[in-house]
């Protein structure tokens, strides 16, 4: 039998990306349009353990669509990993009156949202990383921004390459999944892109290739590389391997954190506030252990267990593109 729904939570867990605010407003005024009382839930799991809530009102999202980060905060927390730290946020949402909740994150938040659906806290988790690694969407909220992050921020490196011919080495974030890196890659015209789902061949992807195109003419070279490609040495020794064997001045820059950070697109607030939404009319139905993804354009939810059992597969024709229009 399906639980009845009056007051529910938001959290926002795991690494922020830019549009989790649009999401948590949508959540928030959502679910008042729906008649439900919302609380907003601080730092993540490790905010539902300690009982950091505060009720939420129309005001409590006014002003954070165009903003970046969370504005509900977030932490890791591994003693949500453990059966005590389940038990704990279930005592909280029994001490808060809270029916059911909306996790914004990736894998791990989702797991946590699982667990306490299994405890009996209906939860409903939201795909936000901007490495978009969740097996079960096709699109993750952050990616776009982080996308045209990294495009503009190759854009102004490549000026200084190409003035002084250099190469340039330009490390952007996807430890597992190499999605930011190739679809930089391909909108920058980068040289080479390096992804973890692909073993590196130094000599063929790097120097036989800046080898091709300097005899065709060309004299700066930009090369994306996502942080999870094993190299020894990492991309510092990459950049002096390549100096030595091509002669050509190599230069590195890890974009980092900035990547997460910025106003959002477009793209990921339209997106966010679908699938904001969606979650709390799940929830609304008393309808949990949920997520509510991206299938092709369309907003779809799958059972948790079988969405974290999803395996996402690498774009092997986009990556084969690449190659045919980066000389």
């Amino acid at each position: 039998m399906e639980k009845e729904i009056k007051r529910i939570a938001v959290l926002t867990s795991g690494g922020d990306a830019s549009g989790m605010n649009a999401a948590v407003r949508a959540v928030c005024r959502s679910a008042i349009a729906k008649g439900l009382d919302i609380f907003g839930v601080n730092r993540g799991y490790e905010g539902l353990i300690t009982g950091d809530l505060f009720k939420m009102d129309l005001r409590s999202v006014s002003e954070i669509l165009h903003r970046g980060g969370t504005m509900l905060y977030s932490a890791r927390c591994p003693e949500f990993k453990t059966k005590e730290g389940i038990e704990r946020g279930v005592r909280t949402c029994k001490q808060f009156g809270i029916d059911g909740i909306v996790v914004i994150g990736g894998d791990g938040s989702f797991r946590g949202a699982r667990d306490l659906s299994l405890a009996g806290i209906p939860c409903i988790g939201i795909p936000a990383t901007i490495d978009n690694d969740i097996s079960c969407s096709d699109y993750t909220i952050g990616v776009d921004t982080a996308l045209n992050t990294i495009i503009d921020s190759v854009d102004k490196i490549r000026d200084t390459s190409h003035s002084h011919d250099r190469c340039s080495l330009v490390e952007v974030m996807g430890r597992h999944c190499g999605y930011l890196a190739l679809n930089a890659g391909i909108a920058t015209g980068a040289m080479a892109i390096l992804v973890p789902e692909k073993e590196l061949d130094f000599q063929h992807d790097i120097v036989e290739r800046m080898q091709f195109t300097r005899g065709i003419g060309k004299k700066h070279f930009i090369i994306l590389v996502a942080e999870g490609v094993d190299y020894p040495g990492g991309i510092a020794q990459m950049a002096k391997d390549i100096e030595e064997a091509t002669g050509v001045v190599t230069k590195t820059t890890v974009l980092g954190y900035v990547q997460r950070g910025g106003s959002p697109t477009a793209k990921d607030r339209i997106v966010a506030t679908k699938m904001g939404v969606t979650a709390v009319h799940l929830l609304a139905q008393g309808i949990g252990n949920r997520v509510v993804v991206m299938n092709g354009e369309k907003i779809v939810d799958y059972d948790i267990k079988e969405a974290l059992k999803m395996k996402k597969a690498f774009d092997d024709e986009l990556y084969t593109l690449s190659h045919e229009i980066s000389i």
